[in-house]
Formats: C-alpha cells, structure tokens, sequence
C-alpha cells in the first residue's frame, strides 16, 4: 500500500485529428478548391461557409467529413468539437470509404482524449477507427492508429508494447514523402517528435537511463532550428528536468522543470502540466523548500478537481503532502488529502479495468503483428492487482480513522491528566458521606478510625505502596491493625476497595514522577513499574491506561514533546528546568477533597 504502483499516461497530438493520407488529403483538398466560386475567395470564413453548403447540396460526402473535420479543429470549445467530429462521422459513413470513416473515427477520440482525457470512450472510438483501418492499405492511418493504442497501452503500464508502438510510428514518421507540401512537412515532423518524446516517457519508466541520455539530446538538437512546435519544446524540458532530478542536479532540474510550464500550459496540455508540478514539488522537497513543494502538490489537486483526471504517476504528489500535513499534526488537512487521493484512486481503478479487458477483447493481434500478446497475459494478474490495491486501500483508510480516532481520544485524555496534575487535583478519589444501615456499619469507633487514617496517610505519603508484594493483611501488621478493619476503612473513606486503592496510589505516583521528573521519560516500561511496586509489565500498562485514559508509552511521547517544544520556545531556562521539574518527588496523594 505504501507504494501504490500506479503507471503513467502518455499524451498524444492534437494534429492527428484533422490529417489524412498526403495523397488522399490533396485529392480532397482540390476537389473543395475547385468547387468554391472565385466571388466567395475574399472571405476564408464564408468560402467554408459556400463549400458546406455547395457539399450538402451535391450530397458530396467526402468534401463535407473534410470540411466539419476542420470546423472541429478551429473552434474553441471541446462540446462544438465533439459536435463537428460526430457531423463528420455522419458524413464520412455515407461516403462508404474505409479510410474517409476510420479517419473520422480517429478524429473523434482524438478529441476525447486530449481536451476530455475520457479514456473510456477515447479507445471505444480508437477501435471503429481501427476495425475500418483493417480494411485499407493507408499506412498513414494504420500508423495514427497505432501511435494511440501506444498510448493506451502505456497508460497501462504495457511500457514494453508501447515504446515498440511508438517506435514503428517514429520510424514512419521520420522520413517524409517526396515532393510532399508545407502542410504534410509540419505534420510528418510533429508526429515525429510526438512518438520520439513518448519513446523516452516509456525509457524512463522502463529505467533504460542511457538510452535517455542520448534520446533527450537528439530530441533538442533535432527541434532547435524548428518553428511551430513550442508544445514539443516544452514536452522535452519537462523529460530533460526529470532526467536532471534523477541525477541530483536539483538546481538545474528546478530551472529547467519551470521552463517546460509555459508551452504546455498555453497548449492547453493540463495533463502534462500536473507531470512538471510534481517533479518540481520533489526538487523542491530535495532542496529542503518544503512550503513551497506543497505549493505545486496542492496546484495538482486543482487541477485533477477542475478536469476530473490524473496521470497515476500523480498519486505520489498526495503520499507527499499527506505526509506532510501529518507531520504538521493539521488532522483536518490530512484527512482532506486522504479522501483525494481515494477519490483519484477509484478514478483510476475504474479506467484500468474497462481498459485492458476492452482492449483485450476487440484488438486483432494478428493484425497488429501481435503486439497486444502480452497484454493479454498481463490482463488478468493487472486486474487482481487493481482489486488488491483497491481493497488494501480500503483496510488502509479504516485503519487510518481508527487511528486518528485514537490519537484524538488519547490527547484530550492527556491534556485532561495534565490539568489535574498541574491543578494538584491529582489524587484518590474520597467516598461521599453515605447513610449506612445499622448493621452495616464498621464496628469501629471514631477514634479507632480516625487512627487508621491517619496511619494510611503516613504510608502514602513515604511511598509505602511502592514497595513489592504488598498485601491487605501485610499492611494490616504494619499498621498493627486487622485485615477487616482496614478494608472496611478504606471502603468506606476511600471510595474504593483496597486493590484498586492501591493500584491508584502506585499509578498516580509514577504519572506525577513521569510529568515532573525529565529521567523517568528516559525509562523503560518494566523499570516503571518496578519503580511503583508493580511486578507486571502487562499489568501495569493496563492500569496505566485504565486510570489515566492512555497508554504510558503515549503519554512519555507526548510529554517529551511538551518539553521540547518548551525548551525550542524558551532555551535560555532549559538548564533550569529540571529543577523546576523536580521540585515535588511525589504528588500528594492523601490529601483529602
């Protein structure tokens, strides 16, 4: 439980969604061109407006799945997206082409996944876009596809499958047709660094750490002299960062971490943004800036509250500030942060399941040069080890409760103990004046009693009661009296028979000795209740506990904290304290009410 091993997700690029085969793309492209009067050219916006129209007239449904495609890609809001996507689904059915609809498909849970991070419905569309693909021979589709079930697979923690899925696309992607346009050079080149920076998410979670040695620097001096790709930029900062926290360069890492924020952040890319948060949180923790890591945990939290996702690498950032807030002693903040991190847990829990029996299902293997095999045989041992992680951290959380339930009771019964004792309140309780019957009452006369008392009060107060053995008819000797007078003395002025008058006298004692006396902290349990006349370690915890309401090694605990933080507030008096301490060896215990 304590190493929750959650496994990252990998993003992918938002190009994808609106491209195409490079020849099919122009064949489309002329066939819009040519159907646009030259009169409607001085406005871009109405010439798509005409095409649309022109394209539904003509019931020409390939020219209106291309054109909704790019409505999808220019505007702003997800929900008009995911509209046009659906439009160009629509459209892209009745044209009857494999490609037209698998390239519809693909654009849709494109959509899903990088502005709803709904992984769910992302791969219930990724497999209409390749169940159709199945059917064409565009390597250029095949390869969209299998960069997006890389990813799917990566967030599964399959980092094997997906950097073999990732280097196939990388490969394509890296040499470009020739003769190709501006258009299908910016796209080649995206993909390229798109799958080249999923390639090292998957090394660094592999722990092939030289192969990111060389792969970070190729992906820098590859996008130095490039326009247009300030997201890709900021994606291999964040790597480079990590890559330098890893080797302690903290400083360095914290520059570099800080740098990758702002292409992300204004790519819209909140996903990848919570992944720089993180490890600048942890640099910070190693640079002993413990406020300000918290800071940019806390930032994670917002974000995973806003957009209802979290990478499961994120879950470290709420051990962190859980953790923190604990050892703050803020239970409120603590408590907080437990039920977040349960909250992102089932979040992630529920994708993880849906996913790979999904994934499993409907993949053909065959045609995929079996790279799902070994998912399929990862399956089963994933889905227990959801179902183990899920339940341990159930039993978790009830332990923690009934932890914190605990530690709440015994601090109020400590601070309760602390004010009796500082208000010499601290004593036997004394019987209340009762109505006996005659024949219940003591044969003894006041005198007699009052003898007796007065006896008891000398053996409280030289500490009789701590010496071994001690018993009803031997103190009866020492007092030369009887057994039953005695009893009847101490039920009846007392409040209590004479083994719990006794236990109280010892327990009592040595809790005074223990909140006044710095060297009985520093004692083992047994040498306690050596000290108070107890033979038993087992015994004297329980009467410890019973009597004073928390266990005695919870009180030394605390009574040691006490003092420090005493001695931090004012160290100029910690010399004198002991003194101070001191000053009484024992409480008195026969004083009456």
């Amino acid at each position: 439980m304590k190493n929750l091993c959650f496994i990252i997700a990998n993003l992918f690029f938002l190009c994808f969604s609106a491209q195409k085969n490079p020849a099919q793309n122009g064949q489309i492209q002329n066939e819009t061109s040519e159907s646009i009067p030259k009169k409607e050219a001085g406005s871009r916006e109405s010439a798509q407006q005409y095409a649309l129209k022109v394209a539904k007239l003509n019931n020409n449904y390939r020219q209106l799945t291309l054109l909704y495609k790019k409505y999808a890609a220019k505007t702003l809001l997800p929900s008009d997206k995911l509209k046009y996507a659906d439009s160009a689904i629509s459209s892209a059915l009745k044209t009857k082409n494999n490609d037209i609809i698998s390239d519809a498909y693909l654009g849709k849970a494109t959509i899903y996944y990088f502005h709803f991070k709904q992984y769910r419905v992302t791969l219930d569309e990724l497999l209409k876009a390749y169940h159709y693909s199945e059917k064409t021979k565009n390597e250029y589709l095949k390869k969209e596809i299998l960069y997006n079930l890389g990813n799917i697979n990566s967030y599964l923690g399959y980092y094997d499958t997906a950097l073999q899925n990732f280097k196939e696309v990388n490969h394509y992607f890296q040499h470009k047709p020739s003769g190709s346009d501006s258009e299908t050079v910016f796209n080649y080149k995206k993909a390229y660094f798109s799958s080249l920076h999923q390639m090292i998410i998957c090394h660094r979670k592999l722990g092939n750490n030289e192969q990111n040695e060389q792969l970070i620097p190729l992906s820098f001096a590859k996008i130095k002299n490039e326009k247009g790709f300030s997201q890709e930029l900021g994606y291999f900062l964040k790597e480079k960062g990590i890559q330098q926290y890893h080797n302690k360069n903290y400083e360095e890492a914290l520059e570099t971490l800080q740098k990758s924020l702002s292409p992300m952040i204004n790519s819209g890319d909140f996903a990848r943004t919570s992944i720089s948060y993180l490890y600048i949180g942890k640099t910070l923790l190693a640079l002993e800036r413990h406020e300000d890591a918290i800071v940019n945990f806390q930032k994670i939290d917002s974000i995973f509250e806003k957009h209802g996702f979290l990478f499961p690498e994120l879950l470290e950032s709420y051990e962190l500030i859980i953790n923190y807030y604990r050892n703050k002693k803020d239970i409120d903040k603590e408590s907080f942060y437990i039920k977040q991190l349960l909250k992102a847990n089932k979040n992630i829990t529920q994708d993880f399941a849906y996913l790979s029996s999904t994934l499993h299902r409907e993949i053909n293997t065959s045609n995929l040069e079996n790279k799902t095999e070994s998912l399929k045989r990862n399956s089963t041992i994933l889905l227990w080890l959801v179902i183990s992680l899920t339940i341990l951290a159930a039993i978790l959380i009830i332990l923690l409760i009934i932890k914190d339930k605990t530690e709440r009771k015994s601090k109020m019964n400590y601070h309760v103990l602390e004010a009796k004792i500082l208000d010499s309140l601290y004593k036997l309780p004394q019987a209340e004046p009762e109505c006996h019957k005659e024949e219940d009452k003591c044969p003894l006369n006041k005198k007699m009693v009052k003898e007796i008392l007065g006896k008891l009060k000398c053996f409280e107060e030289s500490l009789g009661f701590t010496e071994h053995g001690i018993t009803i008819h031997k103190l009866a000797q020492k007092l030369h009296s009887n057994s039953t007078y005695l009893s009847q003395v101490i039920n009846e002025h007392k409040g209590v028979n004479f083994n719990r008058y006794l236990a109280e006298l010892r327990i009592k004692y040595i809790t005074h000795k223990l909140y006044k006396d710095k060297v009985f902290l520093t004692y083992k349990i047994e040498s306690l209740a050596d000290k108070c006349g107890i033979a038993s370690r087992t015994n004297f915890s329980n009467l410890f506990t019973e009597i004073n309401g928390v266990r005695p090694i919870d009180f030394i605990k605390k009574r040691q904290a006490d003092i420090a933080e005493e001695n931090a507030k004012n160290p100029i008096n910690d010399k004198g304290s002991k003194s101070g301490q001191n000053a009484s060896d024992h409480p008195n215990l026969s004083e009456e009410g």
